[in-house]
């Protein structure tokens, strides 16, 4: 695949994973609100459940373009200056949106259980006791985690678009070397 291919398949995860996350934030949490709270977390539940799979084909799919894209990058990466930096947040921020959304999930579950009239959800939750307002306030704090953490990712792949001008690359990469010049000196 070309590197404008990875770029895309990148790209295009990014914005399934940030989309579906503050679609579900927004939206899904909400589905069966007048209802009884079982009830409208069963629904939740269900279209997070649905949404599962394309969401983590989403996630790898941003993954392994980020990969291919920063290989092709990595002399620049060490080259230019402000790039690593741009990267390594990046990297790191990725990181926190990865956790938040596997906790949601982690949290999604035990809520739906706890909160579930079906003996055999409340069987298993009584195997895993919680405190079901703490879990519910957790979740929903990490549900809006992932897109603040996703839209933070589209805004950094921003700033990277700009480092890639060749402008910024002129002077990003004479800036370094004229740093590495003064500390060898």
């Amino acid at each position: 695949m070309t590197v404008t291919g990875w770029r895309s398949t990148h790209d295009l995860g990014l914005a399934v994973w940030f989309g579906g996350a503050l679609m579900g934030a927004v939206a899904v949490n909400r589905a069966g609100e007048g209802e009884e709270a079982a009830s409208t977390e069963g629904v939740a539940a269900h279209g997070w459940a649905l949404w599962a799979p394309v969401n983590a084909m989403a996630i790898a799919a941003h993954l392994a373009g980020g990969a291919a894209v920063l290989a092709d990058n990595a002399p620049r990466v060490a080259a230019q200056k402000g790039v690593m930096a741009t990267t390594v947040a990046k990297l790191a921020v990725t990181a926190g949106a990865l956790a938040a959304t596997a906790y949601s999930g982690v949290l999604g579950s035990k809520v739906k259980l706890a909160a579930s009239h079906k003996p055999s959800h409340r069987e298993k939750a009584e195997r895993h006791p919680i405190d079901l307002d703490s879990a519910r306030r957790q979740l929903k704090i990490a549900q809006w985690a992932v897109p603040a953490l996703t839209g933070t990712l589209v805004i950094l792949n921003a700033w990277q678009g700009e480092q890639q001008r060749p402008a910024e690359q002129a002077g990003g990469i004479l800036e370094r070397a004229r740093r590495m010049a003064d500390l060898a000196s």
